[in-house]
């Protein structure tokens, strides 16, 4: 498995599993401005980033705008105390995305 491989099947496991945490407001606003009706949006079904549009065999057309949104992602990292020891502490990190509508994908021709 290539590393880009990885990359896209991370991005839709993340999307699909609800493990990132988007801004649904932004992302129902952004589509409706661009005339997608508000009962087609649905996140984590056919609302994805470029990454995992690419995982589900699906690419983006050129030209496509897709709608930025910030998602926070679950991240962990190990803090040591003054003892030596060794703890894991979760938090959220933001990270900025663009989100695609499946109406601005095709299917990858093989």
């Amino acid at each position: 498995m290539t590393v880009q491989s990885v990359t896209q099947n991370d991005a839709l496991d993340r999307a699909q599993s609800g493990s990132s945490f988007s801004n649904y407001a932004a992302i129902f606003a952004g589509f409706a401005e661009k005339g997608v009706q508000e009962n087609d949006i649905q996140p984590r079904v056919n609302v994805f980033t470029f990454n995992a549009w690419k995982a589900l065999g699906r690419q983006v057309r050129k030209g496509e705008h897709g709608v930025k949104v910030c998602t926070y992602v679950p991240m962990d990292k190990t803090v040591r105390g003054a003892d030596g020891s060794e703890k894991v502490e979760s938090f959220l990190r933001p990270r900025m995305t663009t989100v695609f509508h499946v109406t601005q994908t095709d299917e990858v021709q093989s």
